[in-house]
């Protein structure tokens, strides 16, 4: 993405859309990734590569999460 990176798309959807679940994906470690500080610790996260099978996995997750902040629209 040349104009934005991961994050701030994130923050750009979560300002238009509260609601919304994000999954981010990369070919980095979740551990590399933390250490960094790229990712907070409780976002959602799918390491590359993975097989279509497992993208989908991950994403019924992601959306069967329950949390706090979240209310039936």
């Amino acid at each position: 993405m040349p104009d934005m990176n991961g994050r701030e798309v994130a923050r750009h959807i979560a300002q238009l859309r509260p609601k919304a679940r994000i999954l981010f994906m990369s070919g980095y470690t979740a551990d590399v990734i933390a250490y960094r500080g790229e990712l907070e610790a409780d976002v959602e996260y799918l390491q590359k590569p993975f097989t279509p099978d497992s993208l989908a996995r991950r994403i019924r997750e992601v959306l069967a999460q329950k949390t706090d902040s979240w209310t039936d629209a």
